[in-house]
């Protein structure tokens, strides 16, 4: 560091009045909004300018973090080959490439159920560059791949690339086996394709101006005629969403809000032919279809959180109909409270159903050649791990036909594997564990399930990952994210253990607004009992702290986008218990971008954060809570904020205007930092070298905040 202050920029203020229900606001920020302002930019770029600045003596720490990740990796590596149709589908990657390349090889036969063997040096015999990513890149700053999609006969390909980062898509095709691609492109799409049977149409979808994906289109391959307009849905609190089932029989249209939905399908052998809606949109209730055939007949099945019995199926229950009445449905697996139901699969011989269960995410079979007519939920047979804190879901299986079912499982501790079950035997096939250079052992790690209590007295379930040998106290990261229903499960990193080896505690809070505890878990974490987020995480916080696990000198907490509203609001209401806070892409202008429907996502936001522009309590709670609203001047401890000039999402001026005022507030001297990439969007920067190196970046800044030891530990990698 530098012997002399250093300063960041100071941002100038352009006082602009917001009433609303009587309530007159100043925000001394608005004009950060344009992103082609001159002034914005020299703002943003001053922000870099102090970051590199306050953060230059950690640049050996960075360097040797990313060596780290790099030695751990096997750079020159291939994915497990997945059967569809007549290919066996995987990726490569190569070292010093940033991205990986799509290939694909013949099967064998028809009865050819067992992937070629891995050899990252080696093509496999007839092997086939369906996509190569890095040729795609070259000579792009930002490059993103939005959906791969291959023609039933295996002929076309269908692909769609991001190069700014704001997920608007370009749309091309090319014929695997020439090369050749088409002249024609589609520009604006959502990213993704679905051909029809006969692969003469592709289907795809384009975004309003609001970045709400909400028409659907044809468009015939090679054809001079104009696009047809498929869907629309012009209700703005709606998305739409389509996809196939997996028997290739449907194409199926979504639309949904945060709390309703509704489905068409559309026969892929008739890809002209008129939409079917399966069910009526009936509001507060959200349901999903899939295509089975079983005992001989068509059925749909439908996942559905309605009123069955005069009861609420709050953590949905699944019915079946059949194709040619798809009003006449029977329940098929009840409602359980102890059990969220999140998807049932079919296949030509039997059905998977994935559930939660315990914060843990499960799966159960049921093998349909073992039953006379339908199944009960008697049938579903749980596969069961060992390991009690993991998790084990369906992979990618994308034949209809197969007899085998792709899981993937993992832990905090325990990298990937993906494991072939053959559903008649039980037997179970290792294909691949994830490598972990540099002699990784799960036995020197240890992980634990945790309970704090809430305000309310809620018990809130905590994951605890920590190197064996590490004492109490200890510096520790706290993670939580506590939005829309996204559970944050057992997963293994290489990056993390660059924290772990040297004496860091990693934590997870599985607050409410997640799904981890079901649905009722997520409804008490949204809209008007938002507080009861930020409340948990400051509880598993403060039991940290209580227990001795770590004390507030060592406690760094981090989330993103809407864990990024999460760090803002904690640190505003605890900020003694931290020693830093992470905050990527943060959603910590959430009042102001709320009360502008004009902006992308808004309006379909409402059903998770409440309408402040039409309900006057709506808009109190918010303004309650919300980061930007409630900076105060207090010593907050140091802060990283994340942030991506083209992000659609959440807009790079929420990280910017809070920082400005958090600068401006501060009565301490910890420093508040941003970080901006200039040409990325949501996800950050792109290719997985640069990645490595934003990890390597922040995993620097939280080993200072903690005040963990520069080295790992004696013995480790």
């Amino acid at each position: 560091m530098t012997d002399q202050p250093i300063s960041p920029p100071v941002a100038k203020k352009v006082p602009v009045e917001r009433t609303h229900h009587g309530d007159t606001v100043v925000d001394d920020y608005t004009w950060m909004a344009d992103k082609t302002d001159p002034e914005v930019i020299a703002f943003l770029t001053g922000q870099n300018d102090f970051v590199t600045a306050r953060t230059g003596h950690l640049t050996a720490l960075q360097d040797t973090i990313f060596g780290e990740i790099k030695a751990r990796t096997q750079e020159t590596d291939m994915s497990v080959p997945t059967r569809t149709g007549d290919h066996w589908y995987f990726a490569r990657t190569e070292e010093g490439k940033q991205y990986g390349v799509s290939v694909r090889c013949p099967v064998r036969g028809p009865d050819d159920w067992d992937p070629p063997r891995i050899n990252a040096h080696e093509k496999l015999p007839g092997e086939q560059v369906v996509l190569d990513t890095n040729a795609e890149a070259a000579g792009h700053d930002f490059f993103s791949l939005g959906g791969l999609s291959v023609s039933e006969d295996g002929t076309w390909l269908a692909f769609s690339t991001d190069i700014v980062g704001d997920e608007r898509y370009t749309l091309a095709f090319r014929n695997i086996a020439t090369g050749q691609e088409l002249a024609e492109t589609i520009t604006g799409t959502a990213g993704g394709a679905i051909w029809s049977r006969d692969a003469r149409y592709v289907f795809y979808q384009t975004v309003d101006d609001a970045w709400r994906p909400d028409t659907v289109w044809r468009h015939e391959v090679g054809g001079s005629t104009p696009d047809v307009e498929v869907f629309h849905e012009p209700d703005e609190g709606f998305w739409v969403g389509m996809g196939s089932s997996r028997s290739l029989e449907y194409l199926f249209i979504g639309v949904g809000s945060k709390t309703t939905s509704q489905v068409y399908a559309l026969r892929t052998d008739n890809p002209t032919g008129e939409l079917v809606s399966l069910a009526p949109r009936i509001p507060g209730v959200e349901y999903e279809v899939d295509h089975a055939a079983i005992a001989g007949r068509d059925y749909f099945l439908f996942t559905h959180n309605g009123v069955v019995g005069g009861t609420k199926c709050e953590n949905y229950t699944v019915d079946i109909a059949p194709v040619a009445d798809p009003a006449n449905r029977t329940t098929f697996i009840a409602h359980d409270e102890s059990r969220r139901i999140e998807d049932i699969e079919a296949f030509a011989d039997y059905l998977v159903l994935s559930y939660r269960s315990d914060a843990l995410p499960r799966v159960a079979i049921a093998d349909l050649r073992r039953i006379d007519g339908l199944p009960t939920a008697d049938d579903f047979a749980e596969v069961r791990f060992d390991q009690p804190l993991c998790s084990a879901g369906a992979a990618a299986n994308p034949e209809w036909r197969t007899p085998r079912l792709r899981i993937a499982y993992t832990s905090f501790i325990e990298p990937t594997e993906l494991i072939d079950l053959d559903v008649a035997s039980g037997r179970r096939t290792l294909l691949k564990r994830q490598i972990v250079l540099g002699g990784y052992s799960p036995d020197d790690y240890e992980q634990s399930r945790q309970w704090a209590t809430a305000g309310d007295g809620t018990q809130v379930p905590i994951s605890v990952v920590r190197r064996r040998s590490t004492a109490s106290p200890a510096p520790t990261l706290l993670y939580g994210y506590g939005s829309y229903e996204q559970s944050i499960d057992p997963t293994f990193s290489v990056s993390r253990l660059s924290l772990l080896d040297r004496g860091v505690v990693f934590v997870v809070a599985h607050i409410r607004g997640g799904g981890e505890m079901g649905r009722r878990w997520y409804e008490d974490g949204k809209t008007v009992h938002k507080r009861n987020t930020f409340d948990d995480f400051v509880a598993v916080a403060r039991h940290l702290v209580d227990t001795g696990a770590t004390t507030p000198g060592q406690l760094v907490a981090e989330g993103g986008s809407a864990g990024g509203l999460l760090m803002g609001a904690v640190v505003n209401e605890a900020p003694e218990l931290f020693n830093g806070i992470v905050a990527a892409v943060p959603f910590v202008d959430a009042l102001n971008s709320i009360l502008d429907p004009s902006l992308p996502l808004t309006v379909i936001e409402w059903e998770e954060w409440g309408n402040p522009l039409e309900d006057a309590d709506v808009y109190e709670y918010m303004k309650s809570y919300t980061p930007y609203e409630n900076v105060r001047a207090v010593d907050y401890p140091a802060i990283l904020a994340l942030n991506s000039l083209n992000d659609t999402r959440v807009l790079h001026t929420e990280a910017a205007k809070w920082v400005a005022r958090l600068q401006d507030s501060t009565t301490g001297d910890a420093p508040i930092l941003l970080k901006t990439e200039m040409s990325a969007g949501h996800g950050g920067v792109s290719g997985r070298y640069k990645q490595w190196a934003e990890a390597a970046f922040e995993l620097a800044w939280i080993l200072q905040q903690t005040g963990a030891a520069p080295e790992p530990a004696a013995g480790d990698a």
